[in-house]
């Protein structure tokens, strides 16, 4: 045989092999792809008929928007503050459809930071209140007479002010600004430092908790709070909420125990109004600035309420900012005392640093048996712990929106949600404390979740398992789950029905 036909088989044999690889290299491509997609969370969903005409709907507009976003981003820049494109959101066809979407529960939220400031400026026209201004603050007291509490300025009536501002509409909207950390459109956007950000957080809910801690007030802000978080499609709550003393118009004090006695008398009033409406239970709270005899003290106080009214209390946890406050090794001792008894549901690695107390705390969480860890921000960098998580099953508490305020994360699409999503973890979305910045109780973070975290290619059926989830990891009894359950496939079903009846949803694109 000569060289020459040598070589036209060889090239025959190389054009052989090149005709071969493509194909498989596009199966074994599309087989990796198809891997993922199915260990992802909502992967294993399977859509019936009507959701699937549902899901085309949303991915339609999903597409769209993303293009747009890509091409424009002033209209949706993820990279920029959530302040930024705020006032955007519910102009989107994808928000409009996550909007009407039922969620199931929210599992993490603070008990004084969910309601919105526009509803928190009505409640500041109840007769008697009145204001200090302090610092960068206020401090909100309701009384017949001047109150004799400290401060730095002068006590004045709320209602004067307003009276003698010759423009109650402007002195409202200034007013707003002391229970939100959103200002509107002169906002600055740019991101500060996280001391200076909790500094400014603990201001609002300084100025908040004062306004609520009337007796009066908190049974309306209570009775707000679930009437918009029904709204906003939320059938269950589980809040955290700390112990403290409501007082009257003379000054009297309830014992810190009566608050769980109001939600709960207040919960039973609107469920009254509202039947499909589940409930709601409460996860104790202490600063972990506090030592440990205060917080022995309120995990008696959780073994006593737990006993009386154990459809309202679900457990316990320490907040604050973990990078300034007292790691959880700190409060073994009160964990060993209750181990037995009370659910733990833990903040920890709600931070961006590495080996410190504050991203350890994920080891006590786990080790101590948590039924769901708070944040868990860090988690992607302790591949050991993500393990025991999965094997476990702890769910993770994620709330983007806030991450992004309290100064953790700039770029919603470097969250460790997307990490998360992908390795298919137990996750729930929630809120933490919307009030504070003027968000929707959980459609905002759902929408910035879904459409700056998330894979692109992630459908309704990552939404409809996330609202699942969020069922799954409750603390509800088994009974009152299957009834969640009940409520939300109903809701579900009409929800799907809903997005392929609208014709502003269903046109073409």
């Amino acid at each position: 045989m000569d060289k020459i036909t040598v070589s036209k088989i060889v090239c025959l044999l190389f054009a052989v092999e090149a005709s071969i690889i493509p194909d498989n290299y596009n199966r074994e491509r599309t087989a990796l792809l198809e891997e993922e997609t199915l260990k992802a969370v909502g992967g294993k969903q399977i859509l019936n008929a009507n959701e699937t005409i549902a899901n085309n709907i949303l991915m339609k507009w999903k597409m769209k928007e993303l293009n747009t976003s890509h091409d424009d981003p002033l209209h949706f820049n993820f990279s920029e503050h959530y302040f930024s494109y705020k006032k955007n959101i519910e102009k989107s066809k994808v928000y409009q459809i996550i909007r009407r979407m039922p969620k199931g529960a929210v599992l993490h939220v603070h008990s004084t930071l969910m309601l919105h400031a526009d509803i928190l400026i009505k409640l500041t026209y109840e007769n008697h209140l009145h204001v200090c201004y302090e610092n960068e603050g206020i401090l909100l007291y309701f009384s017949e007479s001047t109150p004799k509490l400290g401060c730095p300025s002068n006590w004045a009536l709320v209602s004067d002010l307003r009276n003698s501002s010759g423009d109650p509409v402007a002195f409202d909207s200034q007013f707003k600004k002391y229970f939100t950390l959103y200002k509107g459109d002169e906002q600055e956007y740019d991101f500060v430092d996280i001391t200076t950000t909790w500094k400014r957080f603990h201001t609002v809910g300084r100025a908040i908790g004062s306004l609520t801690a009337y007796r009066p007030v908190r049974e309306k802000y209570c009775y707000e709070v679930l009437k918009q978080y029904y709204t906003d499609n939320i059938m269950y709550i589980e809040m955290r909420m700390g112990l403290y003393g409501l007082y009257e118009l003379d000054g009297t004090r309830h014992a810190k125990e009566y608050l769980v006695e109001l939600h709960k008398n207040v919960t039973n009033k609107f469920i009254k109004d509202h039947p499909d409406f589940i409930g709601v239970k409460l996860i104790i709270t202490q600063s972990r600035s506090q030592n440990i005899d205060r917080a022995r003290d309120t995990l008696n106080a959780t073994r006593r309420l737990k006993a009386e009214m154990p459809d309202m209390i679900a457990g316990l946890d320490f907040v604050g900012q973990e990078e300034t406050g007292k790691p959880l090794t700190y409060y073994l001792p009160i964990f060993s005392e209750a181990k037995d008894e009370i659910n733990f549901y833990l903040h920890a690695g709600e931070t961006a640093w590495l080996g410190t107390s504050a991203d350890e705390n994920l080891v006590d969480a786990i080790l101590l048996g948590a039924k769901r860890i708070g944040h868990g921000y860090a988690l992607t960098k302790h591949p050991s712990l993500m393990s025991a998580v999965i094997k476990k099953d702890i769910a993770l508490e994620v709330n983007v929106i806030s991450n992004v305020v309290l100064s953790l994360v700039h770029d919603v699409r470097n969250h460790p949600l997307a990490s998360y999503l992908a390795l298919g973890l137990p996750v729930v979305l929630s809120s933490d404390d919307p009030g504070a910045w003027s968000a929707k109780p959980v459609s905002h973070d759902f929408f910035v979740a879904y459409m700056g975290v998330a894979s692109k290619h992630a459908d309704l059926r990552l939404l409809k398992q996330l609202a699942i989830n969020s069922i799954t990891y409750s603390s509800l009894d088994n009974e009152r789950k299957a009834r969640l359950f009940s409520v939300f496939n109903r809701r579900w079903d009409n929800f799907v029905k809903d997005v392929i009846s609208d014709v502003f949803l269903s046109e073409s694109v």
